[in-house]
């Protein structure tokens, strides 16, 4: 049965689930988390699962129903909490992202606090993540962009519903430069204690192969504080839960589609390379593969990184080797101007943005093997 963005195929225990990028591979045998992992290892698989966005989820959701199965997020009781946004596609950069009110030396953690707030000052400040506040949502396709929501939620509660109806929690300092102060203001004047969530959060889950995707699902029972070592499932509601990792459970592995060569080649030298070894230089067609790919760019040795993206000098447009249609784009500038020999590199530091280099220049490249 063939489905819009991948393919679902019941293979004995297990199932294959597909996009350009990855592959998802659910096997239906119980072993403990640790156990499942040394399977998708020995068998050729890249890990147990990474979930980056909510399409990844969707898909997972779609395929697998109400069985449980062990995803790769695992949180050791010894692991420091990280600051990150709700957003999977925005970043936390501890230089940039600095909006902590120092006058009460947030982040301050009194008891547990692992959520973040705007308070009266419209300063960040921490708050426990089972408190109820009015929040703020963000909504990439509202011509206003920001949601301001009155009535009082949990963190988790005002995530969900910042993402079943806008897009998810406001998220970045990029976003919050977008807010209307008198409409901030007055949500602030309305919460009692004058604090307002935002999408941003900390915990000391990581994803087995590395990744440092934010995305969480949690279910909304889900407890923050970290009393021992736990690894996430996905469970039968289509959310996560926290479990014991010695429970044996079935589980999904993922094999990886994109690799990272640390050479530097010339566009034309690493299109020949990936060719030649793999399948092709990588196409990005949607925002989830532009987080997929750009996550990768950490292990980067130059500062951009070639990608399957061309210009045709002739035809006076830019296409992907691999035939797609460029529909998605992630340009920086668009003062760039296009000229002959030209090929797309993706930028290894700050915000992943596509660039118009020569293709005598040489970087690092991303081959697709599929």
């Amino acid at each position: 049965m063939k489905l819009s963005l991948f393919l679902f195929i019941l293979v004995g225990p297990c199932c294959v689930m597909t996009n350009q990028l990855f592959q998802y591979h659910f096997i239906n045998e119980n072993k403990s988390w640790d156990q499942a992992r040394l399977y998708c290892k020995d068998n050729n698989h890249t890990d147990l699962a990474t979930v980056s966005s909510m399409a990844d989820m969707n898909r997972l959701r779609q395929d697998l129903g109400t069985r449980n199965a062990w995803i790769g997020l695992q949180r050791k009781a010894s692991s420091n909490r990280t600051w990150q946004w709700s957003q999977p596609d925005v970043q936390f950069n501890e230089s940039r992202d600095n909006g902590w009110d120092t006058n009460t030396m947030e982040p301050n953690d009194y008891g547990i606090e692992n959520c973040g707030t705007l308070n009266t000052d419209k300063k960040w400040a921490d708050l426990s993540c089972n408190r109820e506040k009015p929040f703020i949502c963000y909504d990439e396709k509202n011509p206003s962009h920001i949601i301001y929501a009155n009535e009082s939620l949990n963190w988790a509660d005002a995530q969900s519903f910042c993402r079943d109806r806008h897009t998810d929690l406001i998220s970045g300092p990029e976003q919050m430069e977008k807010l209307d102060e008198e409409k901030t203001n007055n949500l602030i004047q309305q919460s009692q204690g004058g604090f307002v969530f935002i999408g941003l959060f900390r915990d000391a889950w990581q994803w087995s192969d590395g990744s440092s995707f934010s995305f969480r699902f949690w279910n909304l029972q889900y407890d923050d504080e970290i009393k021992d070592s736990s690894c996430a499932m996905l469970n039968e509601d289509g959310r996560w839960s926290s479990e014991n990792c010695s429970e044996e459970h079935p589980f999904i592995c993922y094999d990886d589609h994109v690799i990272l060569i640390k050479e530097n080649m010339t566009w034309e030298e690493a299109l020949y390379y990936c060719r030649h070894h793999h399948h092709d230089l990588v196409t990005i067609t949607n925002m989830d593969e532009q987080r997929w790919v750009q996550e990768k760019t950490k292990n980067a040795s130059s500062p951009f990184v070639w990608t399957g993206l061309r210009y045709t000098c002739s035809l006076g447009f830019w296409f992907w080797v691999s035939d797609e249609v460029v529909h998605y784009k992630n340009w920086a500038s668009p003062g760039q101007v296009n000229e002959c020999d030209m090929s797309g590199a993706m930028q290894t530091g700050g915000e992943h943005k596509w660039f118009k280099k020569h293709d005598e220049e040489k970087f690092n490249f991303f081959c697709s093997t599929s």
